[in-house]
């Protein structure tokens, strides 16, 4: 998708390999369309509706994990001749090209109906986050590339090459979650820098080896001889001149192929060119025999043994050779100018200035210069997209809120630090402490400690056991080789003396900005235990095996489906000791009590499915 002739190998040496915090609190054009179709066929046939899966992971990790805030953008109506390209690209390998179906003029193909199905559930999941959703009037790599280059996000995620036509200024191509710099990303700054073009260099290369919205360029022009040929002009002549060629006017040759022993200075340019006969020992001028006893003055071999025999590959740099060889690639590189042209002007209705309006267009969205797009972040709607997700994947809705609530606590620790007033993280659990430093392919993060709210400890959420097993199992035993931003990075149940604890990874700078107290308690604690270990390693390994040894510091794998509960769905327990058994039997650590926990009739499978790790 993009420009034609592997546009991207071009680029691939001027890009960026950017750390986790790159997008931190940035705003960031989301390509909705490239997030679709990047894994679906790879995942289609082992996932229900996969468009919802990757959405859903990979917004709560672009919000939550990398810090950013995500503008997403969805394809309007396809220009007519993208339509045509899009046709005849499906029909490509048909013989006869003339029984193509070719859209009418002024009329848009519309889109495959099952792909925008698919965009609009992906448009309503969104929503329900509270993300921005925005409809480009044509291609969605437009309007995310007029956002960037009117400042309206600092970056565009798409694989779509010709954003940079479009007037995109940092695109990241893709995101390796699992990477100490997971960002690839390309500056159209770092692309000037190294090979000296501007968007309408860019944009005449697209028309001379084809687009998205004519397939075919010109005819025997590939990428490398498009890149020479667009050099020689700059950014203001560059699609003037290509008009003139089409025209049929031949502009004067530029530039030229130099000669590597271009650095070799001549005695006199403006002497007369004498051929003269060269030694085919040597390869100097003059004769074999008088170079056999006596070196020549271009060997200089002091000895008087006679020259040295030529390598292989040798080129005489006298005046003669020197100005017969910079004539002879001169005349080469018109030769060359000359074939180039008329190919181009071969070509009829070139260049087509429909396609050229298209990517300098300024009126990708439904939105003026003085009042921007509409663009803000909500918080989301839980339990509706809870219910959303059950209904369309299947997926247990404790496991929903489980994946949900790492979004949650980002949204949390920023309202916190705008607004430090005493609020529960989902209604649910309170703020406690700093359990330690973690650090993961490089970067470092804080595990945060959530304690259950006191009067959140009498409800409890139940489910079906068979249902739970069922769809847990269509979502979890997916073996995915490809790149999908949802690793398991989720919430862990910690008991510590008898609590219950929920740990979160958050970003440093957010928690301290939130609870810095904490922090620096945090900090200090920490630099008092070093000092401990410092001074009495001994006892610091007996203490530990002791505490190894304790029943009471032992974390506990408990059930998902009764840590998170429905805020929506809640009853009383019916006895207070009742929750109380169950909890004695959960914090018990010997095997008897974890089976007490699941039905002894579920396979060992599945009891696992029921306990995170």
């Amino acid at each position: 998708m993009g420009v034609g002739g592997k546009f991207w190998d071009l680029l691939k040496p001027y890009s960026r390999s950017e750390g986790f915090d790159f997008l931190r609190d940035k705003r960031v054009a989301v390509d909705l369309s490239y997030w679709i179709v990047q894994h679906e066929t790879a995942i289609k046939n082992h996932v229900r509706k996969p468009h919802l899966r990757l959405t859903f992971f990979r917004t709560i990790n672009l919000f939550a994990k990398f810090g950013a805030f995500p503008v997403f953008v969805a394809d309007g109506t396809p220009s007519p001749l993208k339509s045509e390209a899009r046709i005849a690209r499906f029909f490509r390998s048909s013989i006869d090209s003339s029984s193509l179906p070719v859209p009418k003029e002024a009329i848009s193909v519309e889109r495959n109906q099952t792909f925008l199905k698919c965009v609009q559930e992906c448009v309503e999941l969104l929503e329900l986050f509270g993300m921005p959703v925005l409809k480009a009037n044509g291609e969605a790599e437009a309007l995310c590339a007029q956002l960037n280059s009117e400042g309206y996000v600092e970056a565009c995620i798409t694989a779509d090459s010709d954003a940079f036509l479009f007037g995109a200024k940092c695109v990241v191509k893709s995101i390796r979650p699992n990477a100490k710099e997971p960002f690839e990303c390309y500056c159209i700054s770092d692309i000037e820098a190294g090979l000296g073009l501007k968007r309408k260099h860019l944009i005449a290369i697209s028309l001379l080896v084809g687009n998205d919205h004519d397939l075919n360029g010109v005819q025997g022009i590939g990428l490398e001889t498009a890149l020479q040929f667009v050099q020689n002009f700059s950014e203001d002549e560059i699609l003037d001149s290509l008009h003139g060629i089409g025209n049929g006017d031949l502009p004067k040759c530029r530039g030229g192929i130099k000669s590597k022993d271009d650095n070799v200075p001549c005695s006199d340019e403006s002497w007369p060119m004498i051929k003269s006969s060269h030694c085919s020992f040597c390869g100097h001028p003059g004769s074999k025999r008088a170079h056999f006893k006596f070196s020549c003055e271009y060997c200089g071999n002091g000895d008087n043994e006679g020259c040295f025999k030529k390598p292989e590959g040798f080129k005489c740099n006298c005046s003669y050779c020197y100005k017969n060889q910079k004539e002879k690639a001169q005349k080469k590189h018109e030769n060359w100018w000359v074939r180039v042209c008329d190919k181009i002007s071969m070509e009829s209705n070139f260049p087509n200035d429909e396609i050229v309006q298209l990517y300098l267009c300024k009126n990708n969205g439904d939105f003026t210069a003085t009042d921007g797009p509409s663009i803000s972040w909500g918080s989301p709607k839980t339990e509706m997209l809870v219910d959303f997700l059950v209904f369309h994947q299947l997926w247990e809705p404790s496991y929903i809120r489980q994946k949900m609530l790492l979004m949650l606590s980002t949204i949390y620790f920023r309202e916190i630090a705008t607004n430090p007033v005493k609020t529960l993280l989902y209604g649910q659990y309170e703020f406690h402490s700093i359990h330690c430093v973690k650090i993961r392919y490089g970067h470092q993060s804080y595990v945060v400690k959530w304690k259950k709210a006191p009067s959140m400890g009498s409800i409890i959420y139940t489910v079906p056991v068979e249902r739970s097993d069922l769809h847990e199992e269509e979502f979890m035993e997916v073996k995915e080789s490809v790149d999908l931003l949802d690793d398991s990075n989720s919430p862990q149940i910690h008991v510590d003396d008898g609590s219950w604890f929920l740990l979160t990874d958050e970003n440093m700078k957010l928690v301290h900005s939130a609870f810095p107290e904490e922090v620096e308690r945090f900090l200090q604690e920490k630099e008092l235990k070093e000092l401990k270990r410092k001074k009495a390693s001994s006892s610091r390994s007996e203490g530990s095996n002791g505490k190894l040894g304790s029943p009471k510091s032992k974390d506990v794998q408990l059930s998902i489906t009764e840590f998170y509960r429905s805020a929506k769905v809640q009853f009383q327990a019916q006895s207070g000791e009742d929750l109380a058994l169950t909890s004695n039997c959960q914090v018990d650590g010997t095997s008897k009590g974890k089976r007490k926990v699941s039905s002894p009739n579920l396979s060992k499978s599945a009891r696992r499915r029921l306990l995170f790790n």
